[in-house]
């Protein structure tokens, strides 16, 4: 069964609830920027905290970046997805300082399954990392609004 996407305002609301109800995203800093079906942009600058012993952004901080903006996309379409596999590249190091964005586009959708691909960068353009990621749909009803978890802050 297909279910169509919501209107844009519907989207952009559902995704930021996400967004308030996702703990991890939220204690790395992670924001929203932009949703729409099959499509998210979302940032970070990096810290001291995102650091590994490298000093440099840990690579569970980048991959959790690109994970989440994939995330909101496919949730975007409307319909209760979860990723079913991801895969990324480390193409360059995240520096403390740096205003990373990532931006998830859909390539690719049929039936329950869907492919996306993330692109990480920082603000002068430059790649940090690649993510590939297939989502699978769990529930084809339309997602419908939650209240946030206990202790939740809101943004």
């Amino acid at each position: 069964m297909t279910v169509p996407a919501p209107p844009s305002d519907a989207v952009h609301s559902l995704v930021r609830e996400f967004a308030d109800r996702d703990a991890a995203g939220r204690a790395l800093g992670i924001e929203v920027l932009e949703v729409r079906a099959g499509y998210a942009r979302c940032a970070l600058t990096l810290e001291g905290r995102h650091a590994n012993a490298h000093g440099v952004c840990h690579g569970g901080v980048l991959f959790t970046l690109a994970d989440s903006a994939f995330g909101y996309a496919c949730n975007a379409q409307g319909q209760a997805a979860l990723a079913q596999a991801a895969a990324i590249d480390f193409i360059r190091p995240g520096r403390i300082g740096e205003r990373l964005t990532a931006v998830a586009e859909e390539r690719a959708r049929a039936g329950r399954s869907g492919v996306y691909d993330v692109i990480v960068a920082i603000e002068a353009g430059a790649t940090v990392a690649m993510l590939r990621g297939r989502s699978r749909v769990i529930d084809a009803a339309k997602l419908q609004p939650q209240a946030a978890p206990v202790g939740a802050e809101s943004r």
